[in-house]
């Protein structure tokens, strides 16, 4: 690779730089395919004005540095402070906090501010994958509650208030430890359920509550009957949006609300400082505020509600046809049951890629199609001519298999402290002799990133099954090997 003088060959240098084509991959518009994915933009269509316009103007003129008149999200002056606090007033919110490293880390910092190492924090099975690791972060113990689940799709559902409690009364020994709950609301796929009666019932534990809607900041735009009521209506402490998953900001962009008194907001700040870069970008924190303006305006909001009459007459017009779409609570997320047909979701997605159809989550029983806020004119038809062809094209399963729920107790907690057990020397060995090994490992399939085991678990037989059929139904996301803890009775000792 190297010539007589160890520098690199023209043809080496040549081959090299043919394997690095991102900007190809980002420029390329292909007007026969129809994409319906995150962002919720559309490749810029639901973009607001305001940004499409910056983003026209001469290429890097909005990267800019925290210059005294820009400021920062954790800085009491400047243009981002004051957008910070308009907003929060526009809603109705204590503080708002602008993030631009996604709702991963505005969800991470939130948990961090309601705990102390060493507590607990209990957590739906569902939650993403980003609060299990700030679990390890802060040395905290999950306490974590199964959920509804539906055998046909193989989706869980989110718990209503007789779930919870039902929870609550599982909780001993545990319960003295808890310090906070976090609620997802709503699913990847756009279920929900009514939050108020469960945040009202964790209050009276005397838990601060954390929501997750980073899929629902549309939630958040007030249109009472189309929309289930967001976090921030119904009383939640802390509720974290992802403006590009479910409003008009660009990848990145995110926003945590603070509300009440239970939460100190300097306590908050400290957390978002640990987590948050000391050099965000101009763009996306100009994005930021663009979303919730546009989100939280008249006509913005008039927009919205064209998009969600669209969404509904799209969903009534093609069940009308015979496709057999699932109920959900929010009408931009379209879900596919595809095993309903007797078609494998990840080869039906396969197909529909070749084919100009692009879903935003594959599984073996559905497809999820998000139809964000871009206008999608003729998608009925498109939808409707591939859906015919697709149920000619692919094989069909003779018995329409279900999924296996999985054998979660009612409420767990690992065997090992997970900060522990994740960064404790570990070894690679077959899920089949695996049984009472703790795991080391987050097996957490991407998308929709939700954990099916978290480090510090131990694995007993139904599980080990449960997680074998797993590998089948996830592929290249799972396997048959996993990592446990080495050494694992001298660990327990220590703890």
């Amino acid at each position: 690779m190297f010539n007589r003088d160890g520098h690199f060959g023209r043809k080496s240098l040549e081959k090299e730089f043919q394997a690095m084509r991102l900007i190809e991959h980002l420029t390329k518009v292909d007007k026969n395919t129809r994409n319906l994915f995150l962002p919720a933009h559309g490749r810029g269509t639901g973009l607001p004005k305001d940004i499409r316009n910056l983003l026209k103007q001469r290429p890097g003129l909005w990267d800019l540095p925290e210059l005294s008149e820009i400021g920062g999200p954790l800085e009491e002056g400047g243009a981002i402070a004051d957008s910070q606090k308009s907003i929060a007033k526009r809603v109705g919110a204590r503080r708002a906090w602008y993030g631009v490293n996604g709702a991963t880390g505005l969800l991470q910092s939130a948990l961090l501010s309601i705990t102390k190492p060493g507590q607990a924090v209990l957590l739906p099975r569902n939650v993403h994958r980003s609060l299990i690791e700030a679990c390890a972060l802060g040395d905290l113990k999950p306490v974590l509650y199964d959920l509804p689940f539906m055998v046909d799709r193989g989706h869980c559902l989110p718990p209503n208030r007789s779930w919870i409690e039902e929870v609550l009364n599982d909780l001993n020994p545990v319960k003295a430890e808890i310090a906070a709950a976090v609620l997802v609301h709503p699913t990847y796929q756009g279920y929900a359920e009514d939050i108020k009666p469960i945040i009202s019932l964790l209050h009276e534990e005397g838990w601060p509550v954390l929501v997750d809607e980073a899929h629902g900041a549309h939630f958040s735009s007030g249109l009472s009957g189309e929309l289930p009521d967001s976090g921030l209506k119904a009383g939640a402490d802390l509720i974290v949006h992802s403006l590009h998953k479910s409003a008009g900001g660009l990848t990145q962009t995110a926003v945590l609300w603070l509300q009440g008194n239970r939460v100190d907001p300097s306590s908050l700040e400290r957390s978002l400082s640990w987590l948050q870069t000391t050099s965000p970008s101009s763009l996306l924190l100009a994005s930021c505020e663009s979303a919730l303006k546009e989100l939280h305006s008249s006509k913005g909001k008039r927009n919205l509600l064209h998009r969600l009459e669209e969404a509904k007459e799209l969903t009534r017009r093609l069940r009308k046809e015979g496709m057999p779409l699932l109920e959900n609570q929010d009408p931009l997320r379209l879900i596919w049951h595809c095993l309903n047909q007797g078609i494998n979701g990840y080869e039906a997605d396969a197909w529909l890629i070749k084919n100009g159809l692009t879903a935003e989550l594959p599984e073996r029983g559905c497809l999820t199609f998000c139809l964000g806020l871009s206008k999608h004119k003729g998608l009925e038809k498109f939808i409707k001519k591939r859906w015919e062809r697709i149920s000619l094209c692919l094989a069909k399963y003779d018995d329409i298999p279900v999924f296996t729920p999985p054998p979660f107790a009612k409420v767990s907690v690992p065997e090992m402290n997970l900060g522990l057990a994740w960064r404790a020397k570990s070894q690679k060995i077959s899920l089949s002799t695996a049984v009472d090994r703790i795991s080391s490992d987050l097996i957490c399939p991407y998308p929709p990133g939700i954990p099916v085991l978290v480090p510090g678990e131990k694995l007993d037989r139904k599980r080990i099954d449960w997680l074998s059929e797993q590998t089948h139904l996830w592929p290249n996301q799972t396997d048959q090997k996993i990592s446990v803890v080495a050494n694992e009775s001298n660990l327990l000792k220590s703890e």
